[in-house]
């Protein structure tokens, strides 16, 4: 495992793209509504980061994925592909993920809408849950502590809920890599990473309304879907290890959340 830290002038221009990155999720708001379709949404989103924000999509041919966003619909956990086929309905709970590069480094980000002007209880209750997972795994991590903290504060509020974790995924570092070391495992798990000033990560817990496992769509080779097909919920960060404590690089307007908390 080869963890990069990153110096006080390469945390700058983290700082700069994690900040570009919530602001495409601010941006895309008004838009997430019934009869919009994702491929709509997509091309809103690439056209305000190319010619906006004069920034790339780091997921546009990463890999062969054919799109600038990941937008993923109820069962879908991640990955969902952009189409003009894919239209969105009342009620529908969807996951959109965006990650930027500018000046050679990323800034990656997801958030749940709800369509309309409302949802099933358990829907909301999943985003709710998610949401409240990722604070949790935020407020776990500082200088000194371990990584395998997240997972540890996850569990339980998962539990409490009635919801899975999946496994299949995790967050990961980054900065000029979109992946980089470590893992980041969001349920119970042995792996042992002391966290150090520098490190820059995200957390991103993928949280189902049934069972933890998951299936690849094998006509497009990306999205995945719950395997019982029972929607799913996830929010995502990119965070930053301080000498105290640890900031959020993507932290939105909207959020009640501090941007920087001390933890030691």
């Amino acid at each position: 495992m080869e963890i990069i830290l990153k110096s006080p002038s390469e945390i700058e221009k983290m700082r700069v793209a994690g900040a570009l990155a919530a602001k495409v999720l601010e941006m895309i708001g008004p838009y997430v509504k019934p009869g919009v379709t994702t491929l709509e949404l997509d091309e809103i989103m690439q056209d305000f980061i190319e010619n906006k924000e004069h920034a790339i999509s780091a997921c546009l041919n990463y890999h062969g994925y054919p799109k600038c966003t990941c937008i993923s619909i109820n069962e879908e956990v991640c990955h969902g592909i952009p189409s003009p086929a894919r239209r969105l309905h009342e009620g529908d709970i969807v996951n959109i993920d965006v990650t930027v590069i500018k000046d050679g480094f990323h800034g990656d980000t997801s958030k749940m809408f709800i369509v309309g002007h409302d949802t099933t209880p358990q829907r909301r209750s999943l985003c709710r849950c998610a949401q409240e997972s990722l604070y949790a795994g935020i407020r776990a991590v500082g200088p000194g502590r371990n990584l395998r903290d997240i997972g540890k504060a996850i569990t339980p509020i998962a539990d409490r809920c009635g919801f899975s974790i999946v496994r299949d995924y995790c967050g990961h570092g980054i900065g000029r890599g979109f992946h980089e070391d470590p893992q980041v495992l969001h349920y119970y798990n042995d792996l042992s990473v002391i966290l150090e000033p520098g490190m820059t990560f995200t957390i991103e817990p993928m949280i189902n309304a049934g069972t933890y496992k998951c299936r690849v769509n094998h006509k497009n080779g990306w999205t995945v879907t719950t395997k019982d097909k029972l929607p799913s919920a996830q929010w995502e960060h990119t965070v930053l290890i301080t000498d105290d404590g640890v900031e959020v690089l993507t932290l939105r307007a909207e959020e009640d959340f501090p941007r920087i908390l001390k933890t030691v």
